[in-house]
């Protein structure tokens, strides 16, 4: 299975999600896309396999991928304070993964109904989630 993890800013959502899926699944390939350096290196130094940076990494990664995870601003144009090109969401979007979505609320998206987890809760239904397509 082919698992992209995405993520922008500062990474710090895909680090963690990259530590929680390589400590529940240690065998598993994971490919990290940061929009930026930064984002690229906190995955990177929580143990994906490989990491790259920008907007056609995104495009060529979400094309490849089984399963793509990342914070729900990566199918949104302009998100994550203008991060997400509007190419970067489209390709997100008309990927043939599944895309299992953190659904955080900041950056001008908020989430009706979702309430208000903490992020490590957040990140433990990611993991439950991913469960259901690498074991299932």
């Amino acid at each position: 299975m082919n698992v992209l993890i995405i993520d922008a800013q500062g990474g710090g959502i895909g680090r963690q999600l990259v530590a929680a899926m390589k400590k529940r699944f240690p065998k598993q390939m994971i490919t990290a896309v940061g929009t930026n350096s930064a984002a690229a290196s906190a995955m990177l130094k929580a143990g994906a396999d490989q990491a790259a940076t920008g907007e056609n990494a995104v495009v060529v990664c979400s094309r490849n991928a089984d399963l793509i995870i990342g914070p729900v601003g990566i199918v949104i144009a302009d998100a994550l304070l203008g991060e997400i090109t509007p190419t970067m969401a489209v390709a997100v979007g008309q990927s043939r993964a599944k895309r299992i979505l953190v659904p955080v609320n900041h950056c001008d998206n908020y989430i009706v109904g979702v309430p208000d987890l903490t992020l490590g809760r957040l990140i433990d239904g990611v993991v439950k989630e991913v469960e259901k397509y690498i074991e299932g």
